[in-house]
């Protein structure tokens, strides 16, 4: 099977009490075409990637980096029967859920061609908060999701323009360093190892790296230094 666009989900402001923004744009609803651009940073710039997508807390989302939002169907559906309920698409506020498309094995800086106009590329994982876990109502839900690993993927726009619900996807390049989604997001979650591999691969914007090497600094035993 082709991969592909199976919908395309835009969220509107609607109130959160699990922040102090007070508002979320998590509550995402399918519609039948959308257009991607690339936002600017994160603090100033347009917030989502996605024209008309609502993001309240722009201090932790956002950004080119975080432009888009990516969920395969077949993960919701994974954990629609664990859960026992049905999860429709966009239920983990993703702008793009996929078909066919594993979005977990991407590697860090893998480029995407999404329909005839639209190239995106893979900049890590999506970290789980309390606005997702007041979205889904399931006690401890951040540590299942976190313990699962497979968290959907965040993009950024290199090639502005329109996606439509069914486009195919097509993996046009791939970086030969190995560092996955799933890699990285065991590196932002306190792995060292990881964080290390991560770091060496030289694979994240800097923003990013920074923060991944101050976790590490906080984390690494007294007396070990981190690898140049």
């Amino acid at each position: 099977m082709s991969a592909s666009v199976l919908s395309l989900n835009v969220g509107a402001p609607q109130p959160n009490s699990a922040k102090k923004v007070g508002t979320t744009g998590i509550g995402k609803v399918p519609v039948g075409s959308v257009e991607v651009r690339a936002p600017g940073p994160k603090h100033g710039g347009l917030g989502s990637g996605v024209a008309g997508d609502f993001i309240g807390d722009t201090r932790h989302h956002g950004g080119d980096s975080q432009a888009v939002y990516a969920f395969a169907r077949e993960e919701l559906d994974r954990w629609g029967e664990e859960l026992g309920r049905e999860l429709p698409n966009g239920m983990f506020g993703e702008n793009l859920t996929t078909l066919g498309l594993d979005v977990d094995s991407a590697v860090v800086g893998e480029v995407w061609e999404v329909g005839d106009e639209v190239v995106l590329e893979v900049c890590g994982p999506r970290i789980p908060c309390a606005t997702f876990t007041a979205r889904m109502g399931e006690r401890g839900w951040a540590k299942r999701f976190a313990a699962r690993g497979r968290t959907g993927a965040y993009l950024s726009v290199v090639s502005p323009g329109t996606i439509r619900s069914g486009d195919p996807v097509v993996v046009r390049s791939r970086p030969d360093h190995g560092i996955t989604v799933p890699v990285t997001f065991r590196a932002f979650m306190g792995d060292l190892d990881a964080a290390q591999r991560v770091l060496d691969s030289g694979c994240l914007v800097e923003t990013e790296a920074a923060e991944l090497r101050a976790m590490v600094e906080r984390r690494a035993p007294a007396g070990v230094e981190l690898d140049a």
